[in-house]
């Protein structure tokens, strides 16, 4: 399992497959959330196998559920999202709407509003495994529809994920969610980075060493 803590602090949560939650949930600080995978990574519109997949996660003891939304099928995504909110009613489901697939700023609207429906606590914009993960273009997009929703507005998260490997890569994101949502949302339980590969830039930063992308000391 990765490292979850280093020198400058812990992450909010852990993402892994079904089958290893319990394993990370059995390594981990408490302080230290579990989140899982369910219909992933291809968001078939298959309610049973979602299901199933956060039936396996409840049972670890995790405390999230990443779901990915059936981006092919978005008449079939309400309800498979409904069958795994129930099914995951105590934990925090962060839906994946894998953004570079849908394209269009009216379709991933759409599946803004089916996933908040839902009961989305997060927006999150890609699986990782898309040619196209996060942008700021689609970021934005989810933002606004946070921010539009009475409901939302002050509860639901937004997670950028894949392809983010800078620190100026994440503060893009950061700016992003100051502007739609706020400076308060600027904080794990609003506010998450799915991207493993950005902790080494962070961590040279925050060490004052040179930014490993950038090439030059920041």
């Amino acid at each position: 399992m990765p490292a979850c803590a280093g020198p400058f602090g812990a992450t909010a949560a852990v993402c892994v497959w079904p089958r290893r939650a319990a394993l990370a949930r059995s390594l981990l600080p408490k302080h230290i959330a579990v989140a899982a995978v369910a219909n992933f990574p291809d968001g078939s519109s298959d309610i049973e196998r979602a299901v199933r997949d956060t039936a396996e996660i409840v049972a670890a003891g995790a405390q999230e559920v990443d779901v990915v939304l059936p981006w092919r099928d978005l008449a079939a995504a309400p309800a498979l999202l409904a069958a795994v909110r129930r099914a995951c009613a105590d934990l925090k489901l962060k839906v994946i709407l894998e953004t570079g697939e849908l394209k269009d700023a009216t379709v991933i609207a759409q599946a803004c509003r089916i996933a908040l429906d839902a009961g989305a606590d997060f927006l999150k914009t890609s699986t990782g495994k898309a040619p196209v993960s996060a942008t700021p273009a689609a970021a934005r997009l989810l933002l606004q529809a946070i921010a539009a929703d009475p409901a939302a507005r002050s509860r639901v998260g937004f997670k950028p994920a894949g392809g983010i490997r800078t620190v100026a890569d994440a503060a893009l994101y950061v700016a992003l969610v100051r502007e739609h949502l706020g400076p308060v949302a600027v904080q794990p339980t609003r506010f998450r980075i799915g991207a493993s590969g950005l902790l080494d830039d962070i961590e040279a930063v925050l060490a004052g060493r040179t930014g490993a992308a950038a090439g030059t000391p920041y």
